[in-house]
């Protein structure tokens, strides 16, 4: 799993790829990104899959703190093992995967 920050110069937005590689999502058949930033509905955001079986998606952020974790074939979650944080979610004893931009 990584991400992959590219900040804006003009703008206070940083493209975030959020990517998971072929080795975790062998058999997936759908990956969703899940997060505060899109009011955790697992439909707003699916990842597509390239040729190489790596998912990903790249969204645009304002500057901030996002916590998010990947929703695989609706129903396993996984976080993100490149995360700049974890913090403890309020769904169970899980913990959230947070990014900074």
């Amino acid at each position: 799993m990584a991400l992959h920050k590219s900040y804006s110069a003009k703008e206070d937005i940083c493209k975030v790829k959020f990517e998971l590689p072929a080795e975790v999502t062998e058999g997936v058949r759908k990956v969703a990104l899940v997060g505060d930033f899109n009011n955790w509905q697992t439909s707003a955001d699916l990842l597509k899959k390239n040729k190489k079986g790596i998912f990903s998606i790249t969204l645009k952020l304002k500057r901030g703190e996002y916590q998010f974790r990947y929703l695989i074939d609706d129903c396993r979650w996984e976080n993100d093992w490149a995360a700049d944080n974890y913090v403890p979610s309020n769904c169970g004893a899980a913990d959230n995967s947070v990014v900074i931009v």
